[in-house]
């Protein structure tokens, strides 16, 4: 009986230590790529909004149910476009975007500019 509840107060212990080491995801890339406005910060918040692009568009893809062929088909594109937007290996135009979006997802494209 012992035994168990000195392992259980380890195993607090333990948590406990583990969680003064877990950094919020903001913090994280704050200490990675450092603050907003320097040129480190900038390159990987323009990356990671490519990435975010691809992974939207994949994720409202399976939504729908289609295939990147059927997706394609419907905007007047090919699989090997769709799939290099979704892994952010090709930038797609505005209005291929939209197209995409509008015509062969049925869904909306909204833009938004923050200063």
């Amino acid at each position: 009986m012992r035994s168990e509840l000195k392992k259980n107060t380890n195993r607090k212990k333990e948590k406990k230590m583990e969680n003064k080491n877990l950094k919020s995801l903001d913090q994280f890339i704050e200490d990675r790529y450092g603050n907003r406005g320097t040129s480190k910060r900038e390159k990987f918040e323009k990356g990671y909004e490519a990435f975010k692009l691809g992974v939207l568009l994949h994720q409202a893809r399976i939504e729908k149910g289609l295939t990147q062929e059927q997706l394609a088909e419907k905007t007047g594109t090919n699989k090997g476009y769709i799939s290099k937007i979704e892994n952010n290996i090709k930038e797609a135009r505005l209005s291929t975007l939209q197209r995409i979006i509008e015509v062969g997802l049925g869904g909306k494209l909204e833009l938004a500019i923050k200063l």
